[in-house]
């Protein structure tokens, strides 16, 4: 009886019988290797192995209510590009924002992209860290979507994304926690279930502007060349909090403007450009109405007048010919030839 090994957890494992060699094929050594090598290349080789999902970050990403056809493509594009991101339903603008907090728990997600709609025409995206923060708003502009761009090139959907982010990053300290911020959330976790161990693609930060421009390039060949499939947007930043939407503000941008002091800016220069016109109507008007200064006759206007020549009048006493009209006269000479030909016609016809 073959010897058995005991394993550390109690179960036996009995050792494999080895195969009696025939005489024919001890005789033969080469043969069988070549059989072997045979059944080796015909073999169907195991899975591989995966690694152990440590990371466990979930992303929820949905939206309140009111948003618009283009922001739902966005989201939706998002979801299918981070296999680690699950959905909820609309949130109605009434409720607080502490709330999300509370979905996120019961999701079992710890980060959350939050589209907020405003007035049917601005959207904010929150990204939170859940539930103990930090959180940063955006202003969400410069939309395109996957199905609007229709750029050639596509990647392998729940592949794994290289994050890469501008140097400018690391100069400002807001910013070094806004990069922190955005690899939990954009990376896609390492042995994830929904992902595949591929990596196509490349999620691009590029600060410019003030504003953060996002970019999804597609990776097609061995030597790094870059296609653009898009979705593509521009961030501009708002106010990052030290909670998870809400709390002390830790930084507030300078240089935001926002989109009411924007329309409203627009409408005051239309308004100006209107008010100008009209004043220089009103002058236009005001030097109608003026008297005319009558200047006195200065005798030195007619120095370099020369008189003109007088021609002898010319009276025409014979009635002059009458111009011939070459195309009636052509018409009179083709109705006599049209006639002609039909009395040539008839008399043939009898």
């Amino acid at each position: 009886m073959a010897a058995t090994k005991r394993k550390r957890h109690g179960a036996l494992e009995v050792q494999a019988k080895k195969p009696k060699r025939s005489q024919k094929v001890a005789g033969q050594p080469a043969t069988v290797a070549k059989e072997v090598e045979e059944e080796d290349r015909d073999r169907i080789p195991g899975p591989v192995c995966k690694g152990k999902w440590k990371n466990k970050e979930r992303i929820l990403i949905f939206s309140s209510r009111g948003i618009n056809f283009r922001t739902r493509h966005l989201m939706q594009d998002l979801r299918m590009l981070m296999p680690h991101s699950k959905a909820d339903t609309k949130m109605d603008r009434k409720d607080k924002l502490f709330v999300i907090n509370e979905v996120c728990e019961m999701k079992n997600c710890n980060k959350c992209i939050y589209f907020e709609a405003k007035k049917k025409q601005d959207l904010y995206m929150w990204l939170s860290n859940s539930p103990q923060g930090p959180s940063a708003k955006f202003l969400v502009q410069n939309i395109h979507t996957l199905a609007e761009l229709k750029m050639t090139g596509n990647c392998l959907k729940g592949s794994r994304p290289l994050l890469s982010f501008d140097p400018a990053f690391d100069e400002l300290p807001h910013y070094a926690l806004l990069k922190e911020l955005l690899i939990q959330i954009f990376s896609t976790p390492r042995y994830h279930p929904k992902s595949q161990p591929f990596v196509d693609h490349v999620f691009t930060f590029t600060i410019l502007d003030n504003r953060i421009w996002f970019r999804n390039f597609q990776i097609i060949e061995e030597d790094a060349a870059l296609v653009e499939i898009g979705p593509r947007f521009v961030l501009n930043l708002i106010k990052i909090f030290q909670g998870s939407f809400g709390g002390p503000t830790l930084y507030e941008n300078p240089h935001y403007q926002s989109p009411n002091m924007h329309r409203r800016v627009i409408r005051s220069i239309t308004a100006a450009k209107y008010r100008e016109k009209q004043q220089v109507k009103d002058v236009q008007k005001l030097r109608k109405k003026e008297p005319k200064t009558i200047l006195p006759h200065d005798p030195t206007e007619d120095v370099f007048v020369i008189p003109a020549e007088e021609k002898p009048v010319e009276i025409q006493w014979v009635k002059p010919e009458p111009k011939v009209d070459l195309t009636a006269r052509k018409r009179r000479i083709y109705k006599r030839h049209r006639k002609l030909q039909q009395k040539m016609s008839r008399g043939s016809a009898k």
